[in-house]
């Protein structure tokens, strides 16, 4: 037993694709056409003026933010110079301040030299002087000591006292030199 199965259709064949039917063919392509214009217009008129204002816009939001972008990086570069030039100046005055200071250092430092080599100058004279005359009283000491013992020892060795001007006058000329 036959049966129809739902994709036959009654009556024997298929009937063709409609696009592709023959006798649809024109109206198919007058409502292309149609549609296309309508389609055409609508695009023209709304959705590329639309689209263009959306990319002047984006355009005009870029060179805003690239001129911003300039205008911030030209104000960093202007603070780094600033930045920069405080910075040498601050280095300028720390060296001029460093130079000055071990300057003065210097002239204290000389100054207290110098009174203390005044000091100095003037306790060695003074002990100079001191030791001169303790040299010249032990000198004279030693010329009346030199004076007896060069008599003692004469007497001794030859047996009487030489005479005291003699005596004094050898040891005078051996002191001297």
């Amino acid at each position: 037993m036959a049966t129809n199965t739902h994709t036959e259709v009654p009556g024997g064949g298929k009937a063709p694709f409609p696009p592709f039917n023959k006798q649809h063919f024109a109206s198919q392509l007058v409502w292309f056409a149609i549609f296309f214009i309508a389609l055409y217009v609508i695009i023209a008129r709304f959705a590329i003026p639309r689209i263009g204002g959306i990319m002047a816009t984006r355009q005009q939001r870029i060179a805003d933010d690239l001129a911003m972008a300039n205008q911030f990086k030209e104000r960093s570069d202007a603070a780094l110079k600033a930045y920069e030039k405080s910075l040498a100046d601050a280095r300028t005055r720390a060296q001029a301040l460093a130079n000055e200071t071990r300057d003065k250092l210097n002239a204290e430092a000389e100054e207290s030299r110098r009174k203390l080599e005044g000091e100095l100058n003037a306790r060695l004279a003074k002990a100079e002087q001191t030791i001169a005359a303790t040299k010249s009283s032990a000198m004279t000491n030693v010329h009346g000591i030199a004076v007896e013992t060069a008599s003692a020892i004469v007497a001794r060795l030859i047996g009487t006292p030489p005479p005291a001007q003699a005596v004094e006058a050898a040891v005078t000329d051996v002191l001297k030199g």
